[in-house]
């Protein structure tokens, strides 16, 4: 089975949840989707389960956003490939915390 080391940048409140300072890597099993980092994510964290994406349905939450190679990617498929970037890790993949208000 191919894995990947990927690094993945939370945002601070994800980061104190996980108790982690800076970016994260991870191995993932190909193939690498946002699905499959997600998922590797929450298995080593588990306290960060139902925080990014939703228990049930899976969808990504309201006010979170995914950035690969600086395109944003929080609408495309959960099973869209990541970029090769990504999977060497010469970028992270970002989760950024968008900002509400009025």
């Amino acid at each position: 089975m191919t894995t990947h080391r990927i690094r993945v940048e939370l945002p601070a409140h994800l980061r104190n949840l996980a108790q982690v300072h800076g970016e994260v890597t991870l191995e993932v099993a190909a193939p690498l989707t946002l699905r499959t980092v997600l998922d590797a994510l929450e298995a080593r964290y588990p306290m960060l389960a139902g925080t990014i994406r939703d228990h049930g349905t899976q969808q990504r939450r309201a006010f979170l956003r995914f950035f690969a190679c600086e395109e944003d990617i929080s609408h495309q498929s959960p099973d869209t490939p990541l970029p090769e970037a990504i999977a060497t890790a010469r970028e992270p993949l970002l989760i950024i915390g968008a900002i509400a208000g009025g």
